[in-house]
Formats: C-alpha cells, sequence, structure tokens
C-alpha cells in the first residue's frame, strides 16, 4: 500500500526536512515514528528538501507499507507520536505508483515580512525597516516570470546541474503590518526563493529598473545577486501534481 500524507512543520528547531548525519531533521522524525507504529522498514519520500529554520504549510510526503492501515487510527497514533511542532494535516491511500516528488508539478512557497517589532512575529517572519513599495517590489518580480537559468540565485554548492526552472506566479502583498511575497514554479534550487526575495528587496531600495533582475540572470553569478533573507520567513505553502 502507498500512503500520501501532508505535513506541516515548525523549522525552527530543525536542520531541514531530508535525513543528515548528526542532525535533527524532520524526515528522520516522522520516518521513526512510522518504523515504531508499522514495525516495517519504510522509506519516506518528500515533496522536496526545506532548508534548516525552514517551516511547511503542505509538505506532501508517502511512504509504502506492506499491510493496510486504518488511516484514521494511524494517523492519529502518528500525531501522537511526533513532537508539537510536526503535523499530519492529512493522509490518505495514494495511486501505487505516486511518488511525493518526481509527481509534483507545481511548488509554492510564501515568505513573510514584518513591519512592526512583535513576539508574534518574530518566529515566522523577518523584520524589515526599509520602505516598502509593492508597485515596484511587483514590476520588478514580474521579470523573473517565465523559463529560466537561475543560477545566479542558488547556492554555489547546489549538486543540481540544470539550473533551468520555470515561474508560474510570483507576487507581493501589503497588510498593515505585514509584507507577503508568494512564488509558484516547476523546482526550486538550493537557497533560490530566499535569494530571490532579497535581491528583489534590494533592487528596490535601491530604485534600480526591471532589467536589473535580467542582468542578474543573464551574469549565472551568484555574486551579482542579492543577500538570502533569513529561513524563518520561509513556508512551503502547496504542492501540485
Amino acid at each position: 500500500m502507498n500512503y500520501k500524507l501532508i505535513v506541516q512543520y515548525d523549522g525552527t528547531n530543525y536542520a531541514g526536512w531530508q535525513i543528515q548525519e548528526n542532525a535533527v531533521t524532520i524526515q528522520q522524525k516522522i520516518t521513526d515514528a512510522i518504523k515504531i507504529l508499522t514495525k516495517e522498514n519504510i522509506n519516506l519520500i518528500g515533496s522536496g528538501r526545506t532548508d534548516a529554520g525552514v517551516h511547511a504549510i503542505g509538505q506532501v510526503a508517502n511512504f509504502r507499507c506492506e499491510n493496510e492501515l486504518d488511516i484514521y487510527r494511524f494517523r492519529h497514533s502518528l500525531n501522537a507520536m511526533l513532537p508539537k511542532d510536526i503535523s499530519i494535516t492529512d493522509m490518505k491511500i495514494a495511486d501505487e505508483n505516486f511518488h511525493a516528488r518526481y509527481d509534483a508539478r507545481k511548488r509554492s512557497y510564501i515568505y513573510l515580512i514584518s513591519k512592526i517589532k512583535s513576539p508574534f512575529y518574530n518566529l515566522y517572519s523577518w523584520q524589515y525597516h526599509e520602505t516598502i513599495d509593492v508597485l515596484k517590489l511587483n514590476k520588478l518580480s514580474d521579470k523573473l516570470s517565465g523559463v529560466h537559468d537561475f543560477t545566479a540565485f542558488a547556492r554555489k554548492n547546489t549538486e543540481t546541474e540544470n539550473k533551468t526552472c520555470e515561474i508560474f506566479q510570483i507576487r507581493w502583498r501589503e497588510s498593515k503590518e505585514l509584507l507577503l511575497f508568494f512564488i509558484e514554479a516547476d523546482r526550486f534550487l538550493h537557497g533560490m526563493v530566499r535569494t530571490i526575495v532579497g535581491t528583489i528587496l534590494r533592487a528596490c531600495k535601491n530604485n534600480e529598473n526591471e532589467e536589473y533582475l535580467f542582468d542578474i540572470l543573464n551574469s549565472r553569478d551568484r555574486e551579482a545577486a542579492g543577500e538570502a533573507v533569513p529561513a524563518k520567513g520561509l513556508f512551503l505553502y502547496k504542492v501540485k501534481y
């Protein structure tokens, strides 16, 4: 049987999603709990890796199990075993060939920026003090829509050889206290979203024109892009299949 999970987590205390040696990760916590409940050596597959400190609202994962599970009871037991900062919000039987990573067609992230100092936003947003022009931010962001080589926006040690991604949606929204950045693409490179956010904010602050983002893309040089914003404001929002 192949089971699909929707996972939410607060990434503050974890070294990211993926299992690593000598580090506490979300994938490890869930895998260990499932192994105890099923008494099987399962392989938990995530839709994508999130870095240390990054959160998730709609991470998708799947695992295969020899025995058929009572989904309601199993999800309840699994959540009881998991720490408070990890939750399985949904669980269902998937097609036997479903693969959480390879079958994903679109992934979206949100990044939260707080315009005020608030103890309630501290863990899940980055406080930003500069003047915000949402119209300008959106005009700059439009230049990143479509298919591009995002080498300049990825970490230098990114293992993936293919740096081409297609961005379907990218936009900013503002409320009284928060600024929200939304991005949806077919795939993301290591550190790409946080670098995009930092670069667009820098461009807006320095009053760069819209061609500025094109110049960075064409440079394929990480040094040309801006500094990545902190992980704590980033959420894996949704995965579409």
